[in-house]
């Protein structure tokens, strides 16, 4: 009886310790979002932020972080006047044969992961099934580079600066590399996830160049989400809640997407803000969930990239890149609002799609 008490709390112990992490990183992005800020778009690039645009990666590894790793190391970095995005543990600071200086404090992150009591393991064997694990955050804490000391050169510099004549080429690059039936013209942008394809209108049609690619990469992270890719929930009528939980997940994609190609990223709903937050309020593992499905749908994107680079890279006898894997739909969705950021808006939706 008392083994079978101590296995219930066990299990229970997980799921307290995982809300109260969600409670508490969901209270600050909602805090974030009161205050007019969106946490995936930080003013890079302006006075008030030493550290330049780019995905947070830890400095031993050199792997990048993901999900909600990136809005809270993007935060950290911003609120406390860093200048790299690179971060790295106690332990990890030692054995580059630095060390955190005194008096510092870490910033927490979680890992993700899932346990399986040794009774649901036991069950699930006998009934010939395959055991379900019981999701659980672990919370623990890095150090951004500038906290340390003695750390060699290559750990505390800083990503050179991407060529800003690159960065559309880039978009285009990638675009290709996707094979996706991008469609240009007309006056909105958006997903048509019923036929599959996405319409954006002409470069020309926006006030700035550069917001013909941060469209783009929204609009892409909307058709990663097709049935036959990797399958997300876009079967949400305007202004329901899936609706807006796949507006969280595209705009945080798209700045993950612009973070790696040198865009600034910009937000494209910023009148969605008060759904976001409603969201979060019924739902603390919100924000944490839609910056996970972020990190899959920036991932699944950029990784036709790479294995683009990587078939050129074969072409010319060099050494080729990991290739990335993941399954590759169509529910019907209806139309988001007008474009912002381009001349011409139209006062009244048409259409099908997600924008």
């Amino acid at each position: 009886m008392a083994q079978s008490a101590s296995r219930a709390a066990a299990r229970a112990r997980p799921a307290r310790d995982r809300s109260t992490v969600y409670e508490e990183i969901t209270n600050k992005i909602i805090g974030e979002l009161e205050a007019g800020r969106l946490p995936w778009v930080q003013p890079w690039g302006s006075s008030t932020i030493r550290a330049s645009l780019g995905m947070p990666k830890n400095a031993a590894t050199g792997r990048a972080y993901s999900g909600i790793n990136v809005l809270i190391l993007w935060n950290a970095v911003v609120e406390r006047g860093f200048t790299v995005q690179s971060w790295l543990t106690f332990k990890q600071a030692q054995a580059l044969g630095g060390h955190v200086r005194a008096a510092e404090r870490g910033t927490t992150i979680v890992y993700a992961d899932r346990f399986i009591p040794d009774d649901m393991r036991d069950r699930a064997h006998e009934r010939g099934e395959e055991p379900r694990g019981i999701p659980f955050l672990k919370r623990f804490t890095v150090f951004n580079a500038d906290q340390c000391e003695s750390l060699p050169g290559d750990v505390t510099a800083g990503p050179a600066p991407i060529d800003a004549s690159l960065i559309l080429p880039q978009v285009k690059e990638l675009l290709h590399a996707t094979a996706a039936d991008v469609r240009i013209g007309g006056d909105k942008a958006y997903y048509d996830v019923a036929g599959d394809f996405i319409r954006v209108p002409p470069p020309r049609a926006f006030f700035e160049p550069i917001n013909f690619g941060r469209t783009l990469t929204h609009e892409l992270s909307h058709w990663s989400g097709a049935s036959h890719r990797l399958s997300r929930d876009l079967s949400g009528a305007l202004g329901s809640k899936p609706y807006y939980r796949e507006e969280l997940c595209a705009e945080i994609s798209s700045a993950y997407i612009c973070a790696t190609l040198g865009i600034v990223p910009t937000v494209r709903h910023a009148d969605y803000a008060g759904a976001w937050i409603d969201l979060m309020g019924e739902d603390s593992g919100a924000i944490v969930r839609a910056a996970s499905a972020a990190s899959k749908a920036a991932d699944y994107l950029l990784a036709f990239r790479d294995r683009q680079a990587g078939a050129a890279a074969r072409e010319n006898g060099h050494r080729t890149l990991p290739e990335a894997c993941g399954p590759t739909c169509c529910r019907r969705f209806r139309p988001r609002g007008p474009l912002s950021g381009t001349r011409r808006v139209p006062e009244e939706e048409e259409g099908r799609g997600a924008s």
